[in-house]
């Protein structure tokens, strides 16, 4: 049995109860996707679910599939799986766009209040990386943390945990060693009673190993990494487990390219620095590459911008642009589909019909 603030329900969700939902359908967390359906975690406990014919219907038109984090109303019927009949709005909700040459969106995490970015201290420590990271759950509503693992394999840590921080303004930053226990109980401190906490990062930066320091027991496996200090793919689906003491931790498979979904907002908090100095440019649309008065030049002439954050910063905003165009592209023939259908409906009745 578990309490639903124990879950993570807050009067955000409660709020979008109608009358008719309450005593007849039962609020409940999904833990896990599965091929066959999910597995949900509700007040009167843990059990399989499946998508109601309704709402299978209704995500065949454009509605939310649930995923790993979403609050669902569903209903028990006996001893068979809850029927989950409706996703409720998220909170927070971390997207990128999936791998592929389809322009669409992969969910990564919903209804996180906290978002660990892991990245090792070893050779995956990629600045580049971290910002697209950044951009994503800025975007998301979620609070970033970065954690730089594998502390006890590094010599000097003071050094990479100072060039990130520079990086990463307005996001906290630890460096942490999950085996040798150093930094985890600064860790557990943003894991309070019914707080959610995803963990996303690269296969091999230590993401499962967290996971089981964490949770106190060798639950997620874990490999070595490669020879070429690369790691291997471990977690290789999401799930959302409650943390001993208080807290859910959302464990995710390890991401080798990162890519942007919809980073506008986020984009402006990683790179913050930037937008100031190109706030104080002599031209509202100044591209900071030849114009007079261009403050972004002027601050990468003296050294207060690096040229590759510089260039990471347009590579980002380049690439923003260019989801949003194809966005744009596709809500309009998705829009154009749906017209397309009602019309043919439409000659297709009864009372429309030549006699």
């Amino acid at each position: 049995m578990f309490s639903l603030e124990s879950l993570g329900w807050n009067p955000f969700f409660e709020h979008q109860l109608t009358p008719a939902d309450r005593g007849t359908l039962e609020p409940a967390r999904v833990v896990e996707e599965q091929r066959s359906g999910y597995r949900v975690m509700m007040a009167s406990g843990e059990g399989p679910a499946e998508i109601s014919g309704r709402l299978r219907h209704e995500t065949d038109s454009g509605a939310t599939w649930p995923c790993v984090g979403d609050w669902v109303l569903a209903r028990r019927e006996g001893d068979g799986p809850a029927m989950i009949q409706r996703v409720l709005a998220r909170r927070t909700q971390f997207s990128r766009r999936a791998a592929g040459v389809a322009t669409r969106e992969q969910v990564v995490a919903a209804n996180a209040d906290t978002v660990f970015v892991v990245q090792s201290l070893n050779r995956d420590l990629n600045l580049r990386r971290l910002e697209r990271y950044l951009a994503l759950i800025w975007e998301s509503g979620a609070q970033p943390v970065v954690l730089l693992s594998k502390l006890d394999l590094c010599d000097d840590p003071v050094a990479a945990i100072a060039e990130v921080e520079l990086t990463c303004p307005g996001a906290p930053v630890h460096a942490i060693s999950s085996l040798t226990g150093e930094g985890l109980e600064v860790v557990r401190g943003y894991l309070g009673a019914g707080t959610t906490v995803a963990v996303v990062g690269s296969s091999g930066v230590g993401k499962s190993t967290l996971a089981n320091a964490l949770l106190g027991e060798e639950r997620m496996k874990v490999q070595e990494i490669r020879e070429d200090d690369r790691g291997k793919h471990t977690t290789t689906s999401r799930s959302l487990m409650m943390i001993p003491g208080g807290g859910l931790l959302m464990d995710t498979p390890g991401m080798r390219t990162v890519l942007l979904w919809d980073g506008g907002e986020g984009m402006k908090q990683v790179f913050g620095d930037i937008e100031e100095f190109a706030e104080s440019c002599k031209f509202g649309d100044c591209s900071h590459e030849t114009e007079p008065g261009c403050a972004v030049r002027t601050a990468l002439q003296e050294g207060t911008i690096t040229e590759e954050r510089f260039r990471a910063y347009r590579k980002l905003q380049k690439e923003a642009r260019y989801i949003a165009g194809k966005q744009d592209v596709a809500v309009r023939l998705a829009e154009e589909k749906k017209w397309r259908a009602i019309h043919r409906a439409n000659r297709s009745r009864p009372d429309k019909r030549k006699i």
